[in-house]
């Protein structure tokens, strides 16, 4: 029997804003019924500002109390906000979820990801823009998995291991057949070698700082801040990244190993081994 926080029993017991909004600005949904656990995400959304989220789910109370605490989470917050949200959000604000459950809070990441694919501040995206997208490929057949997700959820939850990736997102949780292409994504990931969909055109100067500062704040500092610490982003200079530890990590004797066995090593997996981490005092 899984241990759950008095959170998750309280919102699968008494489930925050569920049913539907017939007028929706955007819809979003993830999993499947073939796989036991389906989320419909319903958001109004008013002056780039979410107004009203509701949700429909089947499945485990995991699934339910994430859907339910991910629509609080939400509502109030700037569209740009929501978009930052990921799953171990989700999972931290239940105070914790079973490693086998954790793919109830990915999939509350997948609804919202799905439901600002085809929109815009104007309202829907043509359709013709949304064909445009990139395919995604499907890596686990069983459970409706896609390369993306996988990679998604390796980056944010620094996922090693087959295992894990099949506790954050089911991949590999029926038939087993495409455990060896999990491994392979696992093993370009960490080794550098990014899939072709990963690859992106040559990106400006802005569009650089802020990928650095999104893996910073989505990365790094929450698992600094869990000791007390913190890390602010002060400069960056081409390839090198100017950073300031704060809290207990800025007079911590081990300061330099943080920076390049965590901070460093993190900014490279995901944006090169040519990264240069540099503490500001």
């Amino acid at each position: 029997m899984w241990d759950y926080s008095e959170k998750v029993m309280d919102h699968y017991r008494n489930p925050r804003n569920v049913g539907t909004i017939e007028d929706a600005d955007a819809v979003g949904t993830a999993g499947s019924l073939v796989c036991g656990d389906q989320l419909k995400i319903y958001l109004k959304i008013k002056d780039n500002i979410v107004t009203d989220a509701k949700f429909q789910t089947f499945g485990c109370g995991s699934a339910v109390a994430s859907s339910s605490i991910l629509t609080e989470m939400i509502i109030g917050k700037s569209v740009d906000e929501v978009k930052k949200i990921t799953n171990k959000d989700i999972a931290d604000q239940l105070d914790g979820l079973p490693p086998e459950k954790m793919h109830c809070s990915v999939m509350g990441y997948e609804a919202l990801e799905d439901a600002f694919k085809n929109y815009e501040k104007d309202g829907y995206v043509p359709l013709e823009q949304i064909s445009k997208q990139t395919e995604e490929k499907m890596i686990c057949t069983c459970f409706q998995v896609t390369d993306k997700v996988i990679i998604d959820a390796i980056k944010t939850n620094n996922l090693k291991t087959v295992e894990d990736v099949t506790n954050y997102t089911k991949a590999g949780g029926a038939c087993g057949r495409c455990k060896d292409e999990i491994q392979k994504i696992i093993d370009n990931y960490y080794n550098g070698v990014k899939p072709t969909e990963e690859k992106a055109e040559k990106m400006t100067p802005t569009q650089w700082i802020l990928k650095v500062n999104n893996i910073i704040e989505n990365q790094i500092s929450p698992e600094l801040t869990k000791d007390g610490g913190d890390i602010e982003l002060v400069d960056i200079k081409d390839k090198d990244i100017y950073v300031k530890l704060k809290g207990m990590c800025s007079g911590c004797k081990n300061s330099t190993i943080t920076l390049k066995t965590f901070v460093e090593t993190t900014l490279k997996h995901a944006l090169g081994d040519d990264i240069n981490v540099i503490e500001v005092k």
